[in-house]
């Protein structure tokens, strides 16, 4: 097959999401099928390029001429409606690559939306977040889970997020947005049980499946050496946190629980700096900014087990199975799509969500009972291996063929591809 990734993102600008459609393309590509990411122009970067098997385009953007409307110039995000560069730039990928399907990732749909409505070509949406449904893609509104939208709601919610003008154009956008993606899209993939509720799947009667994120089968043999200079930075003894260094991941709830605890080991933290990432940390804290992966990893190896308290509701966070591909335990908050990554007390612990004593009470059991500490990583490894791409990626595979069957009248086809609708719905896909 020929496909077609759309992703506001590639690397070198590398995020939860963007390693996925990164991972994912290589591992399409190894597995015999064409595959091209369509993605915006980030400057200092080419137009064109090849990532391996994978060729990459960059798309220019009018939006992105208008500093002013991002927070980070690093990542100047996808519009929230058809941005007319960015459409005219995906239609002359479109004509070079001839793609069997269209795979979006994120809000550079919205560019590809106008020609979809000229295409037969299959068009799928993978959900990393809440954008369906949610302006500001998190459902979270005034420091808690979201029930769902509303246009007051919203309006007041996008407002505080973006700014007023800003918050009302993105809410009125991705509302017309949503719109037109229930009409022309497919099928979505939604990769948790909580992203498919919380965009509202099911109720809105779309057709839909529950597919994971993945992790490589390789995850611990990287192409690439670790650095030694920075593993020598770490403590001989530590808990580990990985992820953007931001509320939102816990951090805040972290560094209480931490404070709580006894003369514990070190805490180690690696990731993205944010303007809520606390500067007064607790003694024989370490943290530490944007480690490469095959670092991140050995990391992981090294360390006695894994902290993901999010205290929003994450849709599925790859970071966890990062650490029980280690063989590490880890301890996650009973939120979002988090759950669905461990069993609880056979590979990691649940904690509440935004609660500090209840993680620290999960560190202090670890701490004090290695037997169990092990137990739980040991299963974690086995575990791990449903959510590793040999598993997961011939799912995504069935979904194209299914369609490009439908799409070609064969019978039998349909069978397969309402199951990839319907079942879902029911029951997890995993």
């Amino acid at each position: 097959m020929r496909v077609l990734m759309l992703s506001q993102f590639y690397a070198p600008i590398i995020g939860g999401e963007e390693q996925h459609v990164r991972n994912l393309s290589h591992k399409l590509a190894a597995r015999g099928h064409q595959v091209a990411v369509a993605t915006l122009q980030q400057r200092g970067l080419p137009a064109t390029e090849r990532d391996g098997a994978v060729r990459l385009y960059r798309v220019p953007s009018l939006t992105q001429r208008a500093p002013w409307l991002y927070s980070d110039a690093e990542r100047t995000h996808a519009a929230p409606l058809p941005d007319p560069e960015t459409v005219w730039g995906l239609k002359a990928v479109v004509e070079r690559e001839q793609p069997d399907i269209v795979h979006a990732h994120n809000w550079l749909l919205h560019a590809y939306l106008p020609l979809r409505m000229f295409s037969h070509r299959p068009f799928i949406v993978t959900l990393h977040d809440y954008s369906l449904a949610c302006a500001t893609k998190r459902l979270v509104r005034q420091g808690e889970p979201c029930t769902g939208p509303g246009l007051s709601k919203c309006l007041a919610c996008a407002g505080q997020h973006y700014g007023p003008t800003k918050g009302t154009l993105t809410t009125v956008a991705n509302w017309a947005m949503g719109t037109a993606e229930s009409r022309l899209v497919d099928i979505f993939l939604a990769v948790s049980e909580a992203t498919a509720l919380g965009n509202q799947l099911k109720a809105r009667g779309l057709p839909y499946r529950v597919v994971p994120n993945f992790i490589p089968d390789e995850v611990n043999d990287p192409a690439e050496p670790y650095d030694a200079r920075l593993i020598e930075q770490l403590p001989e003894r530590y808990m580990l946190f990985v992820g953007d260094l931001s509320h939102d991941k816990g951090v805040d709830v972290i560094l209480e629980a931490y404070r709580r605890l006894t003369n514990p080991p070190a805490l180690v933290m690696i990731g993205r700096p944010f303007p809520d990432t606390p500067t007064r940390l607790p003694p024989n804290v370490h943290k530490f900014y944007k480690w490469p992966h095959s670092s991140i990893m050995e990391a992981w190896r090294r360390s006695l087990f894994g902290l993901a308290p999010s205290t929003w509701g994450e849709p599925c966070g790859t970071v966890v199975l990062e650490a029980m591909a280690a063989g590490r335990a880890v301890i996650v908050s009973n939120i979002g799509g988090l759950p669905d990554l461990i069993v609880p007390e056979q590979t990691g612990l649940l904690v509440k969500a935004n609660d500090p004593i209840s993680l620290q009470l999960a560190m202090q059991r670890l701490l004090a009972d290695p037997a169990k500490m092990d137990s739980l990583g040991h299963a974690g490894r086995t575990h791990v291996h449903r959510f590793m791409a040999d598993t997961v990626v011939p799912k995504i595979e069935a979904v194209y063929r299914a369609l490009l069957d439908r799409n070609a009248g064969r019978a039998g086809s349909t069978a397969a591809l309402e199951t990839t609708a319907e079942a879902p719905r029911q029951a997890r896909d995993v």
